[in-house]
């Protein structure tokens, strides 16, 4: 008789495998929002087992693609502490730490009016620590050098992050806070590039408080780790140049 037959199986009578190639296959066409339905359904109906834990993973990626970061977070966490011995655990820190890397990484790539101190890098040192679990934890990994990649890169939008509040500390004449941004560069990010425009931020803040053996003390130190650079102050005063034009 035409219509369904007696053995074609129900959405009841689907294997976890059945209903995860289900959801995979929406995943792989980017139908992302009709995977996430197909696996939450898995995972309410097996709730154990390899497909309810790979189905974590791929909801996290699936999270990721639609921009919804922190739900892929809150998921990879819950996979990590949840099946800390998995063998893709490792992917789940990679991928915990590229969410974070993607949900607010371009911290100060342009000033648009804002208050730079009022922006916040705790993604950048969350997606950083995250990567560095990942190093620590599985320095064997596949993910591994990517994630090295990624943290030198964290790392100066960091620094960068930190120089853009000292020298706007600086522009608005708040020395003292200027040089203590500046030197928190050196001391958090010493294998940053940014450490030589740290020093100069800092030696026109003692300057102008009219700290000169603090100066001369920075001064020294710009000399010893660029050398053939020109006078700090000097150096400072041209390459903040297009700095102060931006600002007026």
């Amino acid at each position: 008789m035409f219509g369904s037959s007696k053995d074609e199986p129900t959405p009841l009578k689907l294997t976890a495998e059945a209903r995860y190639k289900e959801a995979k296959a929406e995943l792989d066409i980017g139908a992302y929002e009709s995977a996430l339905k197909l696996y939450e359904a898995l995972q309410s109906r097996f709730p154990y087992g390899r497909y309810a834990q790979q189905s974590q993973l791929d909801m996290a990626y699936a999270y990721h693609r639609q921009g919804e970061n922190e739900s892929a977070v809150a998921t990879l966490n819950r996979f990590i502490k949840q099946h800390p011995n998995n063998s893709h655990v490792d992917y789940a820190y990679y991928m915990r730490g590229i969410a974070n890397f993607r949900g607010n990484i371009s911290l100060l790539d342009k000033v648009d009016g804002q208050d730079t101190t009022e922006r916040d890098p705790r993604a950048a040192r969350n997606s950083f620590d995250a990567f560095k679990d990942l190093g620590t934890r599985f320095p064997d990994s596949k993910y591994a050098p990517d994630a090295r990649v990624r943290m030198f890169y964290l790392l100066n939008t960091l620094a960068k992050h930190e120089l853009t509040i000292a020298r706007y500390y600086l522009r608005r004449g708040a020395n003292i806070a200027a040089a203590n941004r500046a030197q928190g560069i050196l001391t958090q990010y010493p294998d940053s590039p940014l450490t030589r425009d740290a020093l100069k931020v800092m030696a026109q803040a003692y300057d102008a408080l009219e700290l000169t053996e603090l100066r001369d003390d920075t001064q020294r130190v710009f000399k010893k780790n660029h050398r053939g650079s020109d006078d700090i102050l000097s150096a400072a005063n041209k390459s903040d140049k297009s700095w102060w034009q931006f600002w007026k």
